[in-house]
């Protein structure tokens, strides 16, 4: 068992946020169904803990960043710091939403275009995060998820205020635009598989790594379209099922990233002042878990003393038969005249 070669490729931050979204809409679900009666800031929890994780990380790392300046030094020390505190500033705008989203719910006192208003603030200053983190190659799924989003926002908002009447089909319409865009993606990493599989030139590594990210788009994509579909049907009253349902896609989905994410690489290195991958940094602040995660066990059947003794006349046996096999070459004496 090698943890090193099992954890090299993880992620933990997307770990922690798929982990903390899964259970917030479990909760969520729960909660608009009424199985649970728990107020909405401790529904919230999931989030809250996500967010002063994301703060705490941050904080750490600055403070080796300005403790430590020989620290700056090291390979693309300084882009993945910059990096830190982009996501930082994001977060805390979208704290401020989420706030808001909680304190609606329980009070409706605000309208929902304010609410909004953080997220399309977001949306629109993703798009300069996404020009960013292409220049740096940085990952930005979330900067891209709310850059192409941003109209979805403003119909969102506009119809729970009731100042458009759409039915949620049409309110839907940017969404459904952003699914079939990613449908086609779908379907070209699927049929990009099969012809490496078909091709015996590829290696298996990237065979199974093009089956395994056309298996997980799949388990990505479908269920988030067809929770979209039940979402629209359900707040137009078209079906009569509980959030719990409606939202059980998802659940799929949320799975499927969290396993994702342990091969999913690209994990920022100053979060919490690590400067390393998060293996090799557990792995070596726990010296004992890389003892332990680097012994092999082989299972072996004990032998008694009469199998050993019949093992060993069977070896022995062996041997002469070999021996009798052995060619037999006559050895000349050659001498040589005077």
């Amino acid at each position: 068992m090698n943890l090193q070669m099992l954890f090299q490729d993880f992620n933990p931050s997307k770990f922690v946020v798929h982990c903390c979204l899964l259970i917030f809409i479990t909760l969520f679900a729960l909660r608009l169904d009424e199985y649970i009666s728990w107020s909405y800031w401790t529904v919230f929890t999931p989030i809250w803990v996500w967010k002063a994780l994301v703060i705490l990380g941050a904080t750490v790392g600055s403070f080796v960043w300005w403790r430590y300046p020989h620290f700056r030094l090291e390979g693309e020390a300084y882009i993945h710091y910059k990096s830190m505190l982009i996501s930082l500033a994001l977060h805390l705008i979208l704290l401020m939403f989420e706030l808001l989203v909680c304190d609606q719910l329980e009070s409706s006192r605000h309208l929902w275009i304010l609410v909004f208003i953080p997220l399309i603030f977001i949306s629109i200053v993703s798009i300069a995060v996404c020009i960013w983190a292409v220049k740096h190659d940085r990952s930005f799924e979330a900067e891209l998820f709310c850059a192409v989003n941003v109209l979805q926002f403003i119909f969102l908002a506009l119809r729970l205020d009731k100042f458009i009447l759409w039915s949620w089909e049409v309110v839907f319409v940017p969404l459904w635009i952003v699914m079939c865009l990613s449908l086609v993606g779908v379907l070209y990493t699927i049929i990009f598989a099969a012809i490496l599989m078909r091709t015996p030139e590829v290696n298996t590594q990237q065979r199974r790594s093009s089956f395994q990210s056309a298996v997980g788009y799949t388990f990505l994509v479908i269920p988030i379209l067809i929770f979209q579909v039940l979402l629209a049907n359900k707040l137009d009253e078209d079906i009569h099922l509980s959030y719990t349902a409606v939202a059980s896609p998802l659940f799929i989905s949320f799975i499927n990233l969290i396993l994702m994410s342990f091969s999913a690489k690209g994990a920022n290195k100053w979060w919490f002042g690590m400067r390393k991958d998060f293996c090799s940094f557990v792995l070596g602040a726990c010296p004992l878990l890389q003892e332990y995660g680097n012994i092999g066990y082989q299972p072996e059947r004990r032998q008694n003393g009469v199998e050993l003794e019949q093992q060993l006349d069977k070896n022995d046996s062996q041997i002469k038969k070999a021996d009798m096999m052995k060619p037999v070459l006559p050895i000349i004496s050659i001498e040589m005249p005077d």
